[in-house]
C-alpha cells in the first residue's frame, strides 16, 4: 500500500489526473485550513471566506489538467482563492480606508504571556481594518509563511512590489493597532 502523505502536491496532482480522483481529498485536507485563513483575512467574513474557498477548491479540481506540475501547486491554488476573494470583495465593496497622516504613540509591553496573546488577538483585529492591497501580502508572508517569490506568483506582482507592500503594511498595521489600543 502506497503512502500518499509523503508525496509532493505536484506528484499527487499527477496521480489524480491519471486515475485516482479520490486522492484530490488529500490536497483539500492539506490546504483547506490555510486557504480558509487567507480568504478570511482578505474578505473579513467567515461565511463568505468559506464560500470562496469551497468554490476555489472546486475550480482547482475542474481545472487540474491545466495546472503545470513544474510549478508549485500551493501558489496555483492560492491564486485561485485570491481571484475568488477579489470577486466577492468587488461584489460587496467593503474596503476600510485609513488616514495615513494620523500620528500614534507606542507603548506596548510584550513581557507577559497574557499580554502577548491579547496582542495577537488585537493584531488580527487590526489586520482586518487594513486595505486589501496591504492585508494580502502581509497575511501571506506572516500567517501562511509564503516567500516573497510565492507571494509574487500568487498576487502576480513583482517581488520588489511585494517587499514594498509588506514594509508599508507593517507600518500601517502598527498605526492601526496603536489607535485601537488608546
Amino acid at each position: 500500500m502506497e503512502d500518499f502523505n509523503i508525496k509532493t502536491d505536484e506528484e499527487i496532482v499527477e496521480i489524480v489526473r491519471a486515475d485516482n480522483k479520490e486522492l484530490y481529498a488529500l490536497l483539500v485536507k492539506r490546504y483547506q485550513t490555510k486557504l480558509m485563513r487567507y480568504a478570511e483575512y482578505l474578505i473579513g467574513d467567515h461565511e463568505k471566506a468559506s464560500d470562496a474557498v469551497q468554490q476555489s477548491l472546486i475550480k482547482a479540481y475542474v481545472n487540474l489538467n491545466g495546472f503545470d506540475t513544474k510549478k508549485k501547486f500551493s501558489s496555483w491554488v492560492y491564486r485561485i482563492v485570491h481571484n475568488e476573494a477579489m470577486n466577492l470583495i468587488d461584489k460587496h465593496k467593503k474596503d476600510v480606508r485609513i488616514n495615513p497622516d494620523m500620528d500614534f504613540d507606542s507603548g506596548v509591553d510584550l513581557e507577559d504571556l497574557y499580554i502577548k496573546n491579547e496582542l495577537v488577538s488585537h493584531a488580527r483585529d487590526c489586520i482586518k481594518e487594513m486595505g486589501l492591497i496591504y492585508r494580502e501580502p502581509l497575511s501571506l508572508y506572516y500567517l501562511d509563511d509564503k516567500s516573497y517569490e510565492e507571494i509574487s506568483d500568487i498576487l502576480r506582482i513583482p517581488m520588489g512590489t511585494v517587499a514594498t507592500r509588506i514594509n508599508r503594511a507593517k507600518n500601517i498595521l502598527k498605526k492601526i493597532c496603536q489607535t485601537k489600543a488608546k
